[in-house]
């Protein structure tokens, strides 16, 4: 029986009508699918500029966890919306023909605004409002979000607005195009603003082969362009970047035009090439290098440094640059290890019979039993573990998972619930939750603890000025406690963390995955919704 595909989408009309377009596509080649709605960041939080959420990939990343953990088969996105860097095992499945690439203003009223000096227009956008403001430096921009529809109505509702900027793609697929309104042709558009692009497991070869028929090789040229252009750049959101590639039938040439603008749009790069299909590789890095040489680095800077500081956090482990870069550039933070890690010398006798059943709860226990012994040393046969990261970590390095939970606690009750199990080897540190042994005990399982590292805190005393603190274990929090106060926001990793967190701090917000990454859109989504913060 052929697999039936299990399309992700947003909720939204107009995700909603690109993703049954997916389906009519894959439907006439003979692939059968079902729509399976996803909420996304960008869908809730309504009340802030989509660049002050600061959240990479606002609009894609529940679906990205969605798809990791199996929901769905693919994922159907408007391509603009998709981060130039994609989730590691998620790939680009197809790019469909694209759409209308253009803007256009939705008018409330009639055009003489445009020669007058305090004509005020509405966008969510920073690209749309840097460039309007270019344009029209006396008129005044403000903020409008929402879907397609949801716009329309607050423009409707307007007694102040001129008008509002909207993709011409989104009106034009929904059907809902007001007779009021005006094509925007010196504005550069969005990079692959008007194409649908098909996410999927890389190493789902079905639906990989199922979407790959979908897509048009043009569009996939252009966008291709766009994007390499916009990943160079290192712009995303939070920055003014419009980008549009286009094939010449008639010179099988690849035109490619962009620009760079600061957020209030007194400043502002241009670039324009030209090169022969085929041999257009590098025409991307060209107009990049362009703009990068003639001061665009500067202006995307001058825009980070003017941002206002909403809160500063500390992280009570050390993060890599580009986790801090998914933070919003009103959002500061520094970081510090609170723990350090020792690993033990585990004695070769260990070793020396199989564990038929093993419990891990960390990658630093993964990285301990690596530590003493090679991977055809390691007798395992059955590996229970917590967290995707460690379950990727274990069956790169020593071999298949059996069962990955969310926590100690699921992996718990799994073991004794779902299985038949009676014996199990956990892999720990000297300090760990009680929780898992205590709760295997207590439903007659014997726990085997192997201490396979040393867990040493390393307080450090941080200044009153931050706001919120994100801890990624229970001993970080302990370590915390040692010198510095309660009177913050406890951003947890997971249940396991909060728990124990929930003993000393009133207010406790915990992410919905157990990865750094989430625990940084839990700050980014906190603080950019008052009623939380």
């Amino acid at each position: 029986m052929q697999k039936i595909i299990r399309i992700g989408t947003r909720e939204s009309k107009l995700a909603l009508w690109q993703a049954n377009k997916v389906r009519a596509e894959l439907a006439e080649l003979g692939y059968e699918s079902v729509l399976v709605p996803i909420k996304s960041t960008g869908d809730i939080v309504l009340d802030k500029p989509l660049y002050e959420l600061g959240v990479t990939g606002i609009f894609t990343k529940n679906l990205d966890i969605a798809m990791l953990n199996g929901i769905i088969d693919i994922a159907v996105h408007s391509l603009k919306d998709v981060p130039t860097a994609l989730p590691e095992g998620i790939v680009q499945a197809a790019v469909l023909k694209r759409g209308n690439y253009n803007d256009v203003l939705v008018l409330k009223g009639n055009e003489e605004f445009f020669g007058e000096e305090k004509g005020l227009i509405a966008t969510g956008s920073l690209r749309r409002r840097a460039m309007w403001l270019n344009r029209y430096p006396t008129h005044k921009v403000e903020d409008l979000r929402g879907n397609v529809q949801t716009r329309l109505e607050k423009l409707e509702d307007s007694e102040t607005w001129n008008g509002a900027v909207f993709a011409a793609a989104g009106l034009e697929r929904l059907g809902i195009t007001p007779e009021d309104t005006v094509d925007l042709p010196w504005m550069i558009s969005a990079p692959a603003q008007g194409a649908i692009m098909i996410a999927a497991l890389e190493n789902d070869d079905f639906c990989m082969d199922a979407c790959e028929q979908l897509n048009h090789h043009e569009t996939k040229v252009c966008v291709g362009v766009e994007r390499e252009f916009l990943r160079l750049l290192e712009g995303g959101c939070t920055s003014a970047i419009g980008a549009l590639a286009y094939v010449d039938a008639r010179t099988e040439e690849v035109n490619f035009k962009a620009v760079l603008l600061n957020r209030d749009g007194s400043k502002k790069i241009r670039v324009a090439k030209t090169a022969k299909l085929g041999s257009h590789k590098f025409l991307a890095k060209d107009c990049a290098d362009y703009i990068i040489n003639r001061g665009g680095r500067a202006l995307m800077q001058e825009d980070e440094d003017d941002a206002t500081k909403v809160a500063v956090v500390y992280s009570t482990k050390k993060l890599s640059e580009l986790q801090k870069e998914t933070l919003s550039a009103a959002i500061g933070i520094e970081d510090s290890d609170f723990i350090k890690m020792r690993f033990n010398r585990i004695p070769a006798k260990v070793m020396k019979h199989t564990h038929e059943n093993v419990v891990i709860t960390s990658q630093n226990g993964v990285e301990a039993i690596l530590n003493s012994f090679t991977k055809e040393e390691i007798n395992f046969k059955n590996i229970f573990c917590v967290g995707r990261r460690t379950k990727k970590l274990i069956e790169n390095r020593i071999g298949k998972v059996t069962y990955v939970a969310k926590n100690a606690l699921k992996l718990a009750e799994y073991i004794s619930k779902e299985t038949e199990i009676k014996k199990v080897s956990y892999f720990c540190s000297d300090v760990r939750l009680d929780m898992l042994p205590t709760y295997l005990q207590a439903h007659d399982i014997v726990v085997n603890e192997v201490e396979a590292y040393k867990t040493m805190i390393n307080p450090i005393k941080i200044d009153d000025a931050f706001t919120g603190v994100l801890f990624y274990s229970p001993s970080g929090i302990d370590s915390y406690l040692e010198k510095n106060a309660t009177d913050k926001v406890a951003f947890c990793i997971g249940e396991t963390t909060a728990l124990e967190a929930r003993k000393h701090f009133d207010k406790v917000e915990v992410a919905n995955m157990p990865d750094v990454e989430s625990v940084l859109e839990l700050v980014n989504m906190y603080y950019s919704n008052p009623n939380l913060s």
